[in-house]
């Protein structure tokens, strides 16, 4: 049997981590040399692009390519965490938890 060789497209979901696809595809392909083409927060979603098996090697050539990235973004909540995961501590400028 052929080893699998090739580009895999992977639609992340959020609340995983870019290693932790890498890790599934590993175990499902039954392969270890599997890379990815560049880093997703485990908040964001989008494409991961995977190099499996021989392909992993054109990887370098999808790093340096341009991104778009679409964000929303709520104004006036501040959190612990700087990002949507943290709890918030401000909201509309005023700390959060003092007499609420």
């Amino acid at each position: 049997m052929t080893p699998p060789d090739g580009i895999l497209l992977v639609d992340k979901p959020q609340g995983i981590s870019s290693h932790r696809v890498v890790s599934i595809a590993r175990r499902r392909l039954d392969l270890k040399k599997i890379g990815h083409a560049g880093t997703l927060d485990p908040m964001a979603t989008g494409l991961l692009i995977l190099g499996v098996g021989p392909s992993t090697r054109l990887l370098t050539h999808l790093v340096g390519l341009g991104k778009t990235y679409t964000a929303t973004i709520r104004l006036g909540v501040g959190t612990d965490s700087d990002d949507a995961d943290g709890d918030p501590i401000t909201a509309h400028g005023a700390p959060r938890g003092h007499g609420e």
